[in-house]
């Protein structure tokens, strides 16, 4: 993302990725003020011409509305952001729905000050416009599976497959049949990605090996690494992110340190050691100031309605910084953010075992 404009109550914004939209439906909320360009029907053009109906122009003008709500799909293109028109050529007052998509320029006003979360957001989401994009290829005899690793989630690309019949049962390939499938995976791959993308191949034995012997003798210079997992697929690559296979390659991505900490704390619950979860024992963490991170989904984190001893949980969050505590805001598009769900969408890391 970048930043155009950043005032304490007005922010200018350019989008540059799909995590950049996840990051905005997030920031953007009921209340606030959103604007950039958009297109109205002027109904003054409309009319009888020739005997014939004449349609309302389409013009296109800056349009600033006061948010209902709004609307986004992981990983998809674009954010619906929802409102009342209060800054337009004409039609205030009128129901308008923004289109946000990768490029466009936006600005979000609030009456009051931007919230440290929010703040936080914005400041992962400036970071991660740097980063370069890496991908995955969990790779099996029969199947080549791509996952573009995202700041915020594992999306899932092409899938190159020899299998027929079904997904499963016994299937018998001579070696040229498989080698010529893997040249028309790695073909379709250099379509795919740009130049100098990182490359990270991992699965199982020999699929994995092969596929990187055929990537080197194709002459390809991009940056490769092969990594064995003990599964193939989307299984395969959530291993290479919870176990830190990809080294420094990933070590930048907040999905990484997202899914390190949660592993670290699924370690502990499971040893009875230094970790809380539940309304009870969070809210005593706080007040001993036992906790040292708190793992929070990012929308619950901004839920209106969900509550913790009696606030909300963006107000409850407030005390983190009296204690010296740490709040990460985690994602559910990826594994790890599925199970931290399960267990209510926070669990805080202590620093030390609360006796019962």
């Amino acid at each position: 993302m970048k930043i155009l404009k950043r005032e304490p109550q007005v922010w200018r914004l350019r989008i540059e990725t799909d995590d950049d939209l996840w990051a905005l439906a997030r920031m953007v909320s009921r209340g606030m003020h959103f604007a950039m360009l958009g297109e109205r029907r002027d109904q003054t053009t409309g009319g009888e011409e020739g005997g014939r109906a004449k349609a309302a122009e389409r013009k296109k003008m800056w349009i600033r509305l006061r948010v209902e709500s709004t609307e986004y799909q992981t990983f998809s293109e674009h954010l619906r952001i929802h409102g009342t028109i209060e800054e337009a050529h004409f039609d205030i007052g009128m129901h308008h729905t923004h289109l946000v998509e990768i490029r466009d320029e936006v600005e979000i006003t609030t009456h009051n000050f931007f919230s440290s979360a929010d703040v936080e957001l914005l400041r992962q989401s400036e970071q991660a416009s740097g980063q370069s994009q890496i991908v995955l290829a969990a790779a099996e005899v029969d199947e080549v599976v791509l996952f573009h690793v995202t700041a915020r989630g594992l999306r899932e690309g092409a899938t190159w497959t020899m299998r027929g019949g079904g997904k499963r049962g016994e299937i018998r390939h001579s070696a040229s049949i498989a080698k010529t499938f893997r040249s028309n995976v790695i073909g379709a791959l250099v379509d795919t990605l740009g130049d100098d993308t990182p490359l990270i191949v991992c699965g199982p034995g020999h699929a994995r090996d092969a596929l990187l012997a055929d990537l080197r003798a194709s002459g390809e210079t991009r940056i490769i690494k092969s990594i064995a997992t003990s599964m193939a697929g989307r299984a395969g690559a959530n291993e290479v992110l919870r176990d830190g296979l990809a080294g420094d390659l990933l070590s930048e991505y907040a999905i990484s340190n997202e899914i390190a900490l949660i592993e670290e704390a699924w370690k502990r619950l499971s040893t009875n050691g230094a970790v809380a979860y539940g309304e009870a024992a969070l809210i005593r963490a706080m007040n001993e100031g036992a906790i040292e991170t708190l793992l929070i989904s990012a929308d619950l984190l901004r839920s209106e309605t969900e509550q913790i001893d009696g606030r909300t949980w963006l107000e409850w969050t407030k005390g983190l910084a009296d204690i010296g505590a740490k709040m990460v805001q985690c994602s559910v598009d990826h594994d790890g953010g599925l199970q931290l769900l399960g267990l209510g969408g926070v669990m805080a890391m202590l620093r030390y075992t609360m006796e019962a």
